[in-house]
């Protein structure tokens, strides 16, 4: 079993080192792996051979696969091996659901305790995200769109309910990556951050609420479409 992304990322210097642990490590990479369809649904994985393609032990390949099976991303199937899950149309919608009560909670502080600072940052990161669009680096705009979800959580000083959040939203994670840029135009998705953003300055928590739940039911018009154009990829 080969893979399609970058293995070196796993090798060891002293910085990297006093970050993460190498369970981590090894969690993260196989997440975004996950996450950017490299390691589809259904996909078979092997600790033995993850191990030997990252350089590492078994042991922390073992760790990040409980990890991973926490968060619904694999199926440990005892005595038939473990697997990459399908993509659940269900824990979609029940991830989108809760995270709207909770983002929206948080959207709402923000709106009232945001600094000229958190709103520079925040226009910061809007200002990357039309940047690596233009390039088409789908990867890069995601990870610029949860920082910007989560620098929101920040500034409302909600750091425990941004870590709720990413607790519940592994599943949602692929779909939008899935959904980019054709089935949501990264174009749309900027523009409905810079809503939020201008919730936020106008202090009005109505308005920044508003749009986030806008910005949060965007999944819900784009996944019946790829269930269909990708249903091999769902079950």
């Amino acid at each position: 079993m080969a893979f399609d992304f970058e293995l070196s990322a796993l090798e060891d210097d002293s910085r990297r080192s006093r970050q993460a642990t190498i369970a981590s490590r090894v969690f993260e990479t196989l997440r975004q792996a996950i996450v950017q369809l490299q390691l589809r649904p259904g996909h078979p994985l092997s600790e033995a051979e993850i191990a030997r393609q990252l350089r590492v032990s078994r042991q922390p390949v073992r760790e990040a696969f409980i990890k991973l099976a926490e968060i619904g991303f694999i199926e440990i199937r005892p005595q038939r091996g473990t697997y990459v899950r399908l993509i659940s149309i269900r824990e979609v919608r029940n991830a989108r659901f809760i995270r709207e009560a909770v983002e929206v909670a948080i959207v709402r502080a923000a709106a009232a305790n945001a600094s000229e600072a958190d709103m520079e940052a925040l226009e910061r990161l809007i200002a990357d995200q039309k940047s690596v669009a233009r390039a088409g680096d789908h990867a890069a705009f995601l990870r610029l769109d949860e920082a910007f979800h989560q620098a929101i959580a920040k500034c409302a000083d909600c750091n425990d309910a941004w870590r709720v959040i990413e607790s519940l939203k592994a599943q949602m994670d692929r779909v939008r990556y899935l959904s980019l840029p054709e089935a949501t135009p990264l174009k749309t998705i900027i523009k409905q951050h810079e809503d939020i953003l201008q919730g936020i300055r106008n202090a009005s928590p109505e308005e920044a609420e508003a749009s986030m739940r806008r910005h949060l039911s965007e999944i819900l018009i784009s996944l019946p479409r790829l269930a269909t154009e990708h249903s091999s990829l769902f079950g």
